[in-house]
């Protein structure tokens, strides 16, 4: 397994001159950059782990069986044939799964269940840092056992975020304290990540301890300070997705996940 890792390649939207977008151009092309943004966060985990995957305008796949709780495939537009899909994958892998990202493919007939439902959001960032809350301290997780600890803090017992993402310069793994001390447990945390040019990714925000209104304040007031005026994106499902809208989000579209019932 490489000491960090080899950081994979999703293709990116083009710059060029062109007359103002419409808003919904303008929707559609934040839309993709989300959908750009987590494929390339599942190449780098499944890096991370030693897995290369593959990447052309159609989808993100991975050969070999990817971590807990990430995709095999992930697709980057839509009105994909299925098949196109699941020949890329190993689809009698156990925990199978594959991010349908326009919510327009059908798996069924092929033995996959719907796993869930999201929907992708989009922020429009700021150049001017939110009041923070107050009683939280946000900081970049630089080591292995904050690490650790932020992933037992989250619920995520299986570990699938490896510390060599800490020396990806796109990636920054936020976690936050009680501002009453020195230490003290984490109690909220979010990652943000750079890959894709146009937008800012933000997953994985979590609360142990915190409210989702300071979740929430903690990546955005971060990527105002350091990525003004970048539109922030990612997806959400239930209370985490009623969440980020009241912190400001907008719908974009929805996802689905699917997993091999086999």
């Amino acid at each position: 397994m490489p000491d960090r890792p080899v950081s994979p390649t999703v293709a990116a939207p083009t710059a060029a001159t062109h007359p103002p977008a419409s808003p919904d151009a303008r929707r559609a092309g934040v839309l993709l950059g989300a959908v750009r943004d987590n494929a390339r966060w599942c190449a780098l985990v499944s890096a991370s782990h030693g897995i290369a995957g593959r990447a052309d305008a159609d989808a993100w796949t991975a050969r070999r069986r990817t971590p807990p709780g990430y995709p095999d495939a992930v697709t980057l537009r839509p009105r994909l044939a299925p098949g196109s899909v699941l020949s890329r994958i190993d689809t009698e892998a156990p925990g199978c799964s594959v991010k349908d990202s326009f919510a327009d493919l059908d798996l069924a007939p092929s033995g996959f269940r719907e796993l869930f439902a999201a929907t992708w959001i989009g922020h429009p960032g700021t150049s001017h840092r939110a009041p923070a809350p107050g009683r939280l301290r946000w900081a970049r997780v630089t080591d292995a056992a904050t690490l650790s600890a932020w992933q037992d803090a989250r619920g995520d017992t299986a570990h699938p975020l490896l510390p060599a993402l800490l020396a990806e310069p796109e990636v920054t793994v936020l976690a936050a304290r009680d501002g009453t001390g020195d230490g003290g447990d984490v109690v909220a945390g979010a990652i943000l990540t750079t890959g894709v040019p146009g937008v800012v990714g933000v997953s994985n925000v979590f609360t142990a301890g915190a409210t989702a209104g300071e979740a929430w304040a903690g990546p955005l007031g971060w990527a105002a300070d350091r990525h003004a005026g970048r539109p922030l994106v990612g997806y959400e499902r239930g209370d985490d997705l009623a969440a980020a809208l009241a912190g400001g989000f907008a719908a974009l579209g929805p996802l689905r996940v699917w997993m091999a019932t086999a």
